[in-house]
């Protein structure tokens, strides 16, 4: 019974992935810190409601993406928690219903701007897990989107209004999320081509799909000096974000070099490195 438990606690952990809840949530606080630099003491309670939503939301959209996908992880990822019987399909599709609803309370606690956007954001990524994920790149569009939407929503946590000053960030993020996206397609190719999923790497092939998502992680490289030109940012901004962009450019052209499925994944999983670092950068730039 215990042993039962457990498993089942694991792979609900497994399930949210609470890495990546927590950078999002994280996310969301960035944004509203890059919106305005005063707020982390003036506005501690818009600050830890955007980190529940993000969290929240985040969590919500993981298990409903693995809801979605069942079918197609017996394929490519039968260890994750539905295909291997941790968690049950019913379970994992309630469990994300609940989380939702938990992340729409904290949201709608904050502002009712703050509840438009994650509403619409939540909405977005439900049509990429049921239509966009079959259109390929269009659906690799369609979750970078949602993964960009935090910094937007940290800037109506604390304004109310989204600030300009903010869109370089969102098209960085925006950028590299998408590069992640089509190599996340490398590493799903054979599970994709057998579920009719269009992804750059079913229609194109490995090597062409590492060819495009190189254009967009250099294009993302390529913009993190503007913030810092502009003078909306401080020089502590400038090491953790070097780093970010030796880190992405190294794995960028690994995949480039060997577009196999496990240097795909391999670079997928260190890329998330990169991110949480410039996510940190962000942060130093306008607190320091």
């Amino acid at each position: 019974m215990y042993l039962r438990d457990l498993n089942k606690a694991t792979g609900v952990i497994r399930l949210i992935r609470p890495v990546n809840c927590v950078m999002i949530g994280v996310a969301v606080v960035v944004g509203a810190v890059l919106a305005e630099s005063e707020v982390i003491l003036q506005q501690v309670r818009n600050l830890t409601l955007g980190f529940l939503t993000g969290f929240f939301l985040t969590a919500s959209t993981m298990a409903l993406n693995d809801f979605c996908d069942r079918e197609i992880d017996v394929v490519n990822e039968p260890n994750r928690p539905i295909p291997s019987g941790s968690v049950s399909s019913l379970e994992a599709a309630l469990l994300g219903v609940i989380l939702a609803a938990m992340g729409f309370v904290t949201a709608s606690l904050t502002n009712w701007q703050c509840l438009l956007v994650s509403s619409a954001a939540w909405v977005l990524f439900v049509l990429y897990t049921t239509r966009g994920k079959r259109m390929g790149f269009v659906g690799n569009l369609m979750v970078s989107a949602c993964v960009s939407v935090p910094f937007i929503y940290g800037s109506f946590a604390v304004n109310k209004v989204f600030l300009p000053t903010s869109a370089i960030f969102v098209a960085i993020v925006f950028l590299s999320n998408t590069g992640r996206e089509i190599v996340k397609g490398i590493v799903d190719l054979h599970g994709d081509e057998k579920s009719k999923i269009n992804t750059i790497a079913v229609r194109f092939g490995a090597k062409k799909a590492a060819f495009v998502s190189a254009i967009f992680y250099l294009a993302a490289i390529g913009l993190t000096p503007l913030p810092k030109f502009l003078g909306i940012i401080s020089f502590w901004f400038l090491p953790l974000i070097v780093v970010t962009d030796v880190g992405l450019a190294s794995a960028t052209f690994m995949l480039l070099s060997d577009p196999s499925r496990d240097t795909a994944r391999k670079t997928k999983n260190q890329n998330l490195l990169w991110f949480s670092i410039a996510l940190l950068a962000f942060m130093a730039g306008v607190v320091f």
